[in-house]
């Protein structure tokens, strides 16, 4: 059984274990996923992680850098100085416990956050390294995130919302993603179509997040981002 550290009283906690803290955001995903998707997801890949390593569960940081979402209501962006910060604290506090600490990673607009601090607090001494939710698929609340969302959280989907939004290749939107945010290329928040999605693809994309991770995880290869290196991808 998964030790929840959030659940668990003191005693309860064995110092020197490895701890997993899932990071996502609150973010728009367009009309028929909720706002906390990459939380959910982050956790859900956590949470199997968590059980094949006999690692601690910590409660997910639910805000991140989201600003490019930021034109769209209910979406909540601390930012990537204030991420970093955060993360900053976070890690040398629970180092004062545990052995090592694998952030999970839901949101990409996390990344630069991560990047800065996570080597920042390495080079202090901190047992500490991050893993993406990684899996190949469209940008944003598509087929790819509706589908692990059917998979892990059915409830919250509203399919009779889905449909396509901004379909063009992710490389053509990045300039004005990066200028002007989502809403300007996008109006209902949507990077790819969602239409199509289903649970079982859901569950197959997440079996393929965990083993990244897992990957991952077995290997002590960081980059100098802080980040473990996926062995697979390095052949």
């Amino acid at each position: 059984m998964t030790l929840r550290l959030a659940h668990a009283s003191w005693p309860a906690v064995t110092t020197g274990m490895t701890v997993l803290v899932p990071i996502g955001s609150t973010e728009q995903h367009g009309p028929h996923l909720p706002l906390s998707t990459d939380t959910t997801v982050a956790v859900a890949v956590a949470e199997r992680v968590a059980v094949e390593l006999g690692a601690v569960l910590a409660p997910a940081l639910p805000y991140g850098a989201s600003g490019e979402h930021q034109g769209f209501p209910g979406t909540v962006s601390i930012g990537t100085d204030a991420l970093a910060v955060v993360i900053v604290e976070l890690v040398r506090s629970i180092s004062n416990w545990a052995g090592r600490i694998v952030i999970v990673n839901g949101h990409g607009g996390n990344v630069a956050a991560l990047s800065y601090a996570v080597p920042l607090l390495r080079d202090q001494g901190h047992r500490v390294s991050w893993v993406p939710c990684a899996v190949t698929g469209d940008a944003h609340a598509g087929r790819t995130e509706t589908s692990i969302m059917l998979h892990v959280a059915s409830e919250l989907v509203d399919l009779s919302r889905a449909e396509p939004g901004a379909t063009a290749p992710l490389h053509e939107l990045l300039s004005d993603l990066a200028s002007r945010g989502v809403a300007a290329v996008s109006p209902n928040g949507i990077l790819g179509d969602p239409t199509g999605a289903h649970a079982f693809e859901g569950g197959e994309l997440l079996d393929h997040m965990v083993a990244g991770v897992l990957r991952r995880a077995a290997q002590d290869i960081v980059d100098e981002r802080g980040c473990r290196a996926d062995p697979v991808a390095a052949r």
